[in-house]
């Protein structure tokens, strides 16, 4: 007979992604040890074992939990009835604000998804292009006649948008919301008007 699912099933779960994401960022994936999350979780590493079959497995499930929060939070988002450039401020505003407390996911994020094997990495890889094109889309609206006419300009704008935005979560993570929402504005009105915009 199958082994049912405990009623808390999920929040240990989430408990040990927590924990573990915070020893992969600090040890390094290959350094930290099933051993350790285990200890550091208060528990056994036979019950760690028991969500999670391989340290492998472990760091999958910490970036795809994330990965896919993030595209569906952000995708999610209901700004159709906005105009082009306040749906751009939305949701860079989303981006900074799903980014607050998650530093340790970002480190492992950074070193983990070329340690996965291929069709993990394509997975993982798949949210992030979801992403980019999401967040192209709302930036070649406010703008369609640039990028219908040179569209190679679109991917650097692009990620040079993502780079403003993870320049702050690295820089201010201790940041209120408020600080968010003027930052939002901020890369909003640069990446629209420029310097001399602002």
């Amino acid at each position: 007979m199958p082994r049912s699912i405990a009623k808390d099933h999920a929040e240990k779960r989430s408990h040990i992604l927590k924990i573990a994401a915070r020893i992969f960022a600090d040890q390094g994936f290959t350094r930290a040890s099933m051993s350790l999350v285990a200890r550091e979780c208060g528990t056994s590493k036979a019950n760690i074992y028991h969500y999670y079959d391989s340290k492998d497995a472990l760091l999958f499930d910490i970036l795809d939990s994330y990965l896919s929060s993030l595209r569906d939070r952000v995708l999610g988002l209901p700004i159709e009835d906005l105009a082009p450039a306040a749906q751009l401020e939305r949701v860079i505003l989303e981006f900074l604000i799903a980014y607050e407390g998650m530093d340790y996911v970002h480190k492992v994020q950074t070193e983990g998804i070329a340690l996965l094997d291929k069709d993990r990495q394509e997975i993982l890889k798949d949210y992030q292009r979801e992403l980019v094109r999401h967040l192209g889309a709302v930036i070649s609206g406010t703008a369609p006649m640039v990028f219908s006419e040179e569209p190679h300009k679109l991917r650097p704008t692009v990620m040079s948008v993502f780079g403003m935005i993870n320049w702050f979560y690295m820089w201010n993570g201790s940041a209120d919301k408020k600080a968010r929402q003027d930052y939002a504005g901020f890369v909003t009105k640069l990446t629209l008007n420029g310097v001399h915009g602002l």
